[in-house]
């Protein structure tokens, strides 16, 4: 009898286990968040290979960079100005791994012209997000284009000298835009430049399409660089934000855009989603 009960528990064990990261995804997707990869983190790598890590992460989306070479079989780099064959190669190596492109950039086009062929690539490829940093003489038309095609247009914060490294400076540049005109927060590079994440996070209240979600190495002196690190040992406040976005209602991507160990990045990047799970957990 003591063995029987002995098993039963154990079993009961085991499958108590295996359901948890299927009810923490669902979790997830009933808050609307979605979490992917920028494939800048493989950018030593080529598409397809970047894609496969995706796949062997069990995640299911990528936003994709440009300039990455695209791999074996296919010619070229990822570009918006590829032709429709080579658009076909790229998503159906994506879908042949469950992977669904589901955004592009960073992206600064030149002129008006450049900027119609990037939705239009976009609208192909059933890309429904574009994270860029658009020069501001171009902001009205991007917003434009992204009414016409339906697109939503994240703009990103480089540090210095972007346009856009202050919160309070893209909030001027897109007051009176749609709402297709959103933000793209990448929370390493404002606490690089002294901007508190949370209280960023706070002014884009309403604007907020998704995140380039990271956390960073305390700054050391005589260093120049504040490398990416394995979520919840930095300094970032991982646990400040999640709230802030839950209080929100934030819905969009989390793209993990993990700037550090190149060569070998896919077990830190375990560790950040295991991480982020427990987190959101609480969270949620």
């Amino acid at each position: 009898m003591r063995k029987m009960i002995y098993k039963c528990v154990l079993l009961l064990l085991v499958l108590t286990a295996a359901c948890k990261p299927s009810t923490q995804q669902g979790k997830l997707e009933k808050a609307g968040w979605e979490m992917g990869v920028q494939s800048y983190t493989f950018h030593k790598f080529t598409f397809k290979e970047a894609v496969d890590k995706v796949n062997q992460l069990g995640l299911g989306a990528i936003e994709v960079y440009f300039g990455q070479p695209l791999g074996e079989g296919m010619e070229g780099s990822m570009d918006f100005r590829m032709d429709k064959k080579t658009q076909h190669q790229v998503l159906e190596y994506a879908r042949s791994k469950e992977v669904k492109i589901v955004a592009c950039g960073v992206v600064i086009c030149k002129d008006e012209a450049e900027w119609k062929q990037l939705f239009e690539f976009a609208n192909q490829m059933g890309i429904k997000l574009i994270t860029s940093e658009p020069e501001y003489k171009h902001l009205k038309y991007v917003d434009e284009l992204a009414n016409q095609f339906g697109i939503d247009v994240a703009i990103h914060n480089h540090p210095k000298p972007s346009n856009y490294w202050n919160p309070d400076l893209f909030l001027e540049a897109v007051d009176g835009l749609s709402n297709r005109i959103g933000a793209c927060a990448d929370v390493g590079h404002w606490k690089r430049m002294g901007v508190d994440p949370v209280e960023g996070l706070k002014k884009y209240e309403g604007r907020l399409k998704a995140l380039h979600f990271k956390d960073i190495k305390e700054k050391v002196e005589g260093e120049a660089e504040q490398h990416d690190v394995i979520w919840g040992t930095g300094i970032l406040d991982m646990n400040g934000m999640l709230v802030e976005l839950k209080k929100q209602g934030f819905e969009g991507l989390f793209s993990i855009e993990y700037e550090h160990n190149w060569e070998n990045s896919v077990p830190d990047i375990q560790e950040n989603i295991s991480y982020f799970n427990e987190l959101a957990e609480q969270v949620l």
